[in-house]
C-alpha cells in the first residue's frame, strides 16, 4: 500500500529523474533547429556522412554512466541525423546506473570492465549489421518533425527548441511517476524471484524490465546481480536493453510506428540471445562473472 511518504518519494525521484534529462533534451533539439534552418548542402552532406560511423561513436559514448545520451540520440534520429542503427549500438550501450551500482557493490574492476567490453562488443555488432541491412541514407527532416509537434519554427530557433524540449519533459515526467508508482508496489524483491524462476524465462523478462525507461529498473536489475539473485545473462539482457528515458523519446517523436516497433523488438531480441548465450554456453563462469 502507497502512504503519503512513498508518493513524494515517487514524485521526488520521477521530477530528479526528467530534470536531468533537459540539458541533453534542450541542446539536442538546438542542434536539430541549427542544423534545419542554417545549415547547408555541405553540412548536411557531411553529417550524412558521418552517420555510417555513427554506431562506433555511439556505441563508446553510451557506456558513460547517464541515460540522457539515449534521449539525445533518439531525438536526432527522429530528425535524421543519424542512422537507426546508431540509435540502437546507444541504447544497447547504454550503461544508466550499471558502473556506479557495480562499483558501490565491491565488484571487482576486471569484472565491470569485462561487461563494458561486451555492452560495447554487441553494440558495435548491432549497430553496423543494421546499417547494412538497411542501407539508408540520412536525410534530414527536421521540419517534418516541427510539422508534427505544431512549433512554428518561424518563431526562432531557440524558442522552437525549448517548445520541443518542454513538451518532452512533460511526457517523460508523466511516464516516470506511473512506473515509479508501479516499481513501489511491486519491488525488488518479487522482481528477482520472477526473474530467478526459470533460466530462459527469467533472461527474457529480464529484458522486458530492462526497458522500462526509468533509472530505478536499471538499479534493480543491476543490484539483484550483485547480490546473486539473478546470474549475469539476465543482467546483461536487461542491461542491453535499458536505454533509460532513449525509448521515450523514439516512441514520443518518431514516424513511422513501425521503426519504433523495430527498435524496441531488436533490443529485445539482441538482449535475449547474448543473456542466453552468456548463462547457457558456460562464457560467464569462464568470464568470471
Amino acid at each position: 500500500m502507497i502512504n503519503g511518504a512513498h508518493i513524494l518519494h515517487i514524485v521526488w525521484h520521477a521530477l530528479l529523474d526528467s530534470i536531468k534529462l533537459l540539458p541533453f533534451l534542450f541542446l539536442t533539439y538546438l542542434l536539430m533547429e541549427l542544423l534545419e534552418h542554417r545549415a547547408g548542402e555541405r553540412v548536411r552532406a557531411t553529417v550524412a556522412r558521418a552517420g555510417r560511423a555513427g554506431p562506433l561513436i555511439g556505441a563508446g559514448l553510451g557506456l558513460f554512466p547517464q541515460c540522457g545520451f539515449s534521449a539525445a540520440i533518439a531525438g536526432l534520429y527522429a530528425g535524421r541525423v543519424v542512422t537507426l542503427g546508431t540509435v540502437v549500438a546507444v541504447f544497447l550501450s547504454t550503461s544508466d546506473e550499471l558502473i556506479p551500482v557495480v562499483l558501490g557493490s565491491g565488484v571487482p574492476l576486471s569484472a565491470l570492465l569485462k561487461l563494458l567490453a561486451l555492452k560495447l562488443g554487441i553494440s558495435l555488432l548491432a549497430g553496423f549489421a543494421i546499417d547494412l541491412a538497411l542501407r539508408r541514407r540520412v536525410e534530414l527532416h527536421v521540419g517534418e518533425l516541427c510539422d508534427d509537434e505544431h512549433c512554428h519554427c518561424e518563431r526562432g530557433i531557440w524558442r522552437s527548441a525549448l517548445h520541443h524540449t518542454l513538451h518532452i519533459f512533460v511526457f517523460i515526467l508523466l511516464i516516470n511517476l506511473v512506473l515509479g508508482a508501479a516499481l513501489e508496489l511491486i519491488g525488488e524483491a518479487r522482481i528477482g524471484a520472477f526473474l530467478a524462476a526459470v533460466p530462459v524465462l527469467g533472461i527474457a523478462l529480464s529484458a522486458l524490465v530492462g526497458l522500462i525507461p526509468n533509472c530505478a529498473a536499471s538499479v534493480a536489475i543491476v543490484t539483484l546481480w550483485v547480490e546473486g539473485i539473478i546470474p549475469a545473462g539476465a543482467m546483461l539482457a536487461g542491461s542491453l536493453t535499458g536505454a533509460g528515458a532513449g525509448l521515450l523519446v523514439l516512441l514520443r517523436t518518431n514516424r513511422p510506428r513501425r521503426e519504433n516497433l523495430l527498435a524496441v523488438g531488436i533490443l529485445l531480441g539482441v538482449g535475449i540471445l547474448c543473456g542466453c548465450l552468456l548463462d547457457l554456453t558456460g562464457l560467464a563462469t569462464a568470464m568470471g562473472l
